[in-house]
């Protein structure tokens, strides 16, 4: 052997001693796949000849790609497998999630008795049914398949114990999302939200970590019986912040303010003695309110139904479509009235106190009753109100039982107040009036001379005494 072999094996010796002093037994090395036969993959880790890599721990590796992976053996040949060194890098991640108490993702691959199995990183772990969502659900196999954020409550990397909880992070992100939410929302602003719930009484809508309520009466200008009826669940909606009572945890909101107001329009549209169309939505003991566009109701007092029609009528129950003609348009207070008469092409309240005086007798249509008193129809467009103290009956009577509606009678004119369009009639005036007319007339045929007894000394006093009170 020349100097120069002996010389190239001292170097290959060297070599090999220093590879064996930095390549143990357990020690995690980076390398590159150099080639792939067979069934083994050949990973050069930087020493004389490659190590030797099982090819199932390739997974989607191929030649060239690097590789962390954990030395096996270093007997006859270096081997070598990625599966622990990614063990390894797993125990480590585990160990530091638990630790900073991060959170780490995990697939949901099977169910068993009390929970889940979920593998995170490589490892497989149990997450308890209870922790697998904060919301309470019959459906538990929803969650298979599904990869989630996990919270590590238990890891031991010696007893390859690890224990999970999804709900217990889904708790911490909604309290955090929550004290961030209250520091940004203010009275006044216009929030995108998503409804959460309905009730009978509003939407509860979530704001991005807090709830407000929507009460039904913000909900729309037009009525809304019950709020499932416009909205549903996880429905986006915009709303704006009325009110806010961080001491009670309370926001109130607003979807109609953001709207149009239906009412800023109804001069224009509605106009008095003009026809109307529309359908009955509710009913009150004065009234029925007719819906005439979205958001815009009218009254139909009871004094403005036909004679001998009732409230109760099946004509007037809510969803029925009825017409009429229009009495009353007050868009700032929010007032149109409606009647079923026909109304004349004037203001017939115009220079009413000319056709109708105190003392007066005039005669009418009955149009109802009511526990006050009966109206009564003059001429289209003019109703008068008989008190029930001046009907003329006892207290104990009710009013609605003296007179059929399209009944005609006749009474005295007490009071006509135009600015507030109101006429009060008297019967029992009326009905005096009546009494001492024919006394009157029974007295003067008794002081006839032509026939009848003459009249006493009692008879004319009584006489003028009614005639100086007349």
């Amino acid at each position: 052997m020349n100097d120069t072999s002996r010389d190239m094996m001292d170097f290959e010796h060297a070599l090999m001693d220093n590879l064996a002093e930095e390549i143990t037994v357990g020690s995690v090395v980076e390398g590159t796949i150099a080639a792939i036969h067979g069934d083994v993959a050949l990973v050069d880790i930087g020493g004389k000849s490659e190590a030797v890599l099982d090819r199932t721990e390739l997974d989607e590796l191929g030649t060239g790609d690097p590789v962390e992976v954990v030395v096996v053996s270093v007997e006859d040949e270096v081997r070598v497998s990625r599966r622990l060194a990614l063990e390894q890098r797993s125990k480590e991640k585990l160990g530091e999630a638990l630790s900073n108490e991060l959170p780490v993702e995990g697939k949901v691959v099977g169910r068993r008795k009390g929970g889940f199995d979920v593998t995170v990183a490589g490892m497989r772990g149990f997450c308890p049914a209870s922790h697998i969502s904060d919301l309470r659900s019959d459906d538990l196999d929803q969650h298979l398949g599904k990869t989630y954020r996990f919270k590590i409550l238990e890891y031991s990397a010696e007893d390859r114990k690890l224990v999970l909880s999804r709900a217990a992070l889904l708790r911490e992100e909604k309290e955090q999302a929550r004290r961030e939410a209250w520091e940004r929302l203010e009275v006044g602003a216009v929030v995108d939200a998503n409804v959460r719930s309905l009730t009978d009484f509003g939407a509860f809508v979530d704001l991005g970590g807090v709830d407000g309520l929507v009460h039904v009466t913000e909900i729309s200008h037009r009525r809304v019986g019950n709020p499932r009826n416009v909205l549903e669940e996880g429905q986006p909606v915009t709303v704006k912040i009325l009110d806010i009572d961080r001491e009670k945890n309370r926001i109130s909101l607003s979807i109609k303010q953001l709207e149009k107001d239906p009412w800023s329009d109804v001069g224009d549209t509605f106009s008095v003695r003009a026809p109307f169309a529309g359908v009955v939505v509710r009913k009150a003991p004065f009234g029925a309110f007719v819906e005439l566009a979205a958001g815009v109701d009218g009254l139909l007092h009871v004094s403005q139904l036909p004679p001998g029609l009732e409230l109760e009528d099946p004509t007037l129950e809510v969803g029925q479509e009825i017409s009429g003609w229009i009495r009353e348009v007050d868009p700032e207070n929010h007032r149109i009235g409606l009647t079923l008469r026909e109304v004349p092409d004037h203001d017939p309240w115009e220079r009413v106190e000319m056709r109708y005086q105190e003392g007066q007798t005039v005669e009418g249509v009955v149009e109802n009753g009511s526990d006050f008193g009966v109206f009564v129809e003059l001429e289209p467009g003019i109703s008068a109100l008989i008190p029930a103290s001046e009907l003329g009956q006892d207290r104990n009577v009710d009013p609605r039982t003296v007179y059929e509606p399209g009944a005609t009678v006749a009474a005295k004119v007490l009071s006509v107040d135009p600015e507030r369009r109101r006429i009060s009639l008297s019967v029992r005036a009326q009905q005096r009036d009546l009494e001492r007319q024919e006394y009157l007339q029974h007295m003067d045929r008794g002081n006839n001379p032509s026939g009848g007894s003459a009249m006493t000394g009692f008879g004319a006093q009584l006489r003028a005494a009614l005639e100086k009170k007349d």
